[in-house]
């Protein structure tokens, strides 16, 4: 992965979890668990809006928002009974909100492998990291092409 790319907001989470030792990375993925941004008033109660990351076990839901500017806001719900889940979906709701659409399309598709938790969660949590970042980057290029 080439930090040209990757986005301040992003690469100052990666470094976050990076400066912590191992053992530790889990308790911060635990913590931004609790710091997934609530989701707009305009999308609570239409869960048809949202599309469900396939990748992950626990039930995931994604919708992105790109501006007539060209800035991007992630949405996500996760359950709090899946921190870890939970925990993904705030790091990139967090760090791709406010990005232009052009910034989040660079982002290297690797992110969710260098954040420093390969060790400390399992393989199919990544990959739902991983199908979390795609289904972002594919909406919002759909949605930029509008």
């Amino acid at each position: 992965m080439t930090d040209t790319a990757l986005p301040e907001a992003l690469a100052d989470i990666r470094d976050e979890f990076l400066e912590l030792p191992e053992p530790e990375r889990l308790q911060l993925l635990l913590e931004y668990s609790q710091e997934l941004p609530a989701v707009p008033a305009e999308y609570e109660g239409h869960p048809e809006l949202y599309e469900r990351v396939a990748e992950c076990q626990s039930p995931v839901f994604i919708i992105v928002d790109v501006g007539d500017d060209g800035v991007v806001a992630m949405h996500a719900t996760a359950p709090a009974e899946a921190p870890t889940t939970r925990g993904f979906a705030s790091i990139l709701a967090q760090g791709i909100t406010g990005l232009r659409a052009e910034e989040v399309l660079a982002i290297p598709s690797d992110f969710p492998q260098t954040i420093g938790l390969t060790r400390v969660v399992s393989p199919l949590r990544i990959s739902g990291m991983t199908g979390m970042l795609m289904r972002v980057k594919r909406q919002v290029q759909a949605k930029r092409s509008l």
